[in-house]
């Protein structure tokens, strides 16, 4: 059975304005079997958008709308495809209250869902990790070194995963590995094999999924999935559940990277 577990819609200001019939049906014409609709959460009550558009997640006025609409087109497309009602939710170091709140408040209403690190502290700071190579190179001057970005990263991963959010807790933790999208404009000369190896186990320890993201293939300075292939097999080795996304943000990448990271099983 095909699933892909992480769906964008028109109501990320970052994304396209395509209807959720375009996603829908592109979706049944590639065979899946089942969606899950996942947008970006409305960020935490306080924090402030630190990227320069300030467009990282939907307006919390527009939330109720999205459920409903995805809650339509479950019910319309149910005899042939099934539709999940999911969001991805941002953990945000120091904001773990505000979303405790959010997901105690929304959480019932919502199928499927993803826990994703797209904010680093940076003392009283935070920054947008996957924004854009001229803000990655400034975070380099602000942190030191490449090698600092990762560290932060990674140690922010490993707190979402313990992060006790209350009994709707997304299952499943994305893109470990988003830090790696710049990888080949900013190089690393660290390995951290290690510490990704940790964080399987933790998230085995956990009982949580991992998503298993196919954008990365297609960003310019990435070219692999998030997380790449041999850490797939290692979370395979743990029985940790790998679950595509395509992190579709327009109809027209639904699928994308699916054959190269599951068609072959």
């Amino acid at each position: 059975m095909k699933k892909d577990g992480h769906i964008h819609t028109a109501f990320c200001p970052h994304g396209t304005k395509d209807a959720f019939s375009d996603y829908i049906e592109k979706a049944i014409s590639l065979d899946f079997s089942e969606i899950s609709f996942t947008e970006h959460a409305p960020l935490p009550v306080g924090f402030i958008d630190s990227t320069p558009t300030k467009d990282s997640s939907m307006a919390r006025e527009d939330l109720p709308h999205y459920l409903q609409m995805v809650e339509e087109a479950k019910d319309y497309y149910k005899n042939k495809i099934k539709i999940n009602i999911g969001l991805e939710v941002d953990y945000i170091e120091g904001f773990e209250k505000e979303i405790t709140s959010f997901l105690n408040e929304w959480g019932p209403k919502l199928d499927d869902s993803i826990l994703s690190v797209h904010f680093l502290k940076n003392n009283m700071a935070y920054d947008c990790v996957d924004y854009s190579p001229e803000l990655f190179a400034a975070m380099i001057d602000q942190y030191g070194d490449v090698e600092a970005i990762y560290k932060r990263y990674f140690e922010t991963i490993k707190k979402s995963v313990f992060a006790d959010l209350g009994p709707f807790k997304p299952k499943r933790i994305g893109h470990i590995t988003l830090v790696h999208k710049f990888q080949h404009k900013f190089p690393i000369s660290k390995d951290y094999r290690s510490t990704i190896i940790q964080l399987l186990e933790d998230i085995k320890q956990q009982q949580l999924e991992l998503d298993y993201n196919g954008a990365g293939l297609y960003k310019q300075f990435c070219q692999e999935s998030y997380p790449p292939s041999w850490v797939a097999l290692e979370a395979n080795k743990r029985q940790i559940p790998l679950i595509y996304g395509s992190d579709a943000h327009q109809a027209k990448d639904i699928g994308q990277g699916y054959d190269m990271l599951l068609g072959n099983r």
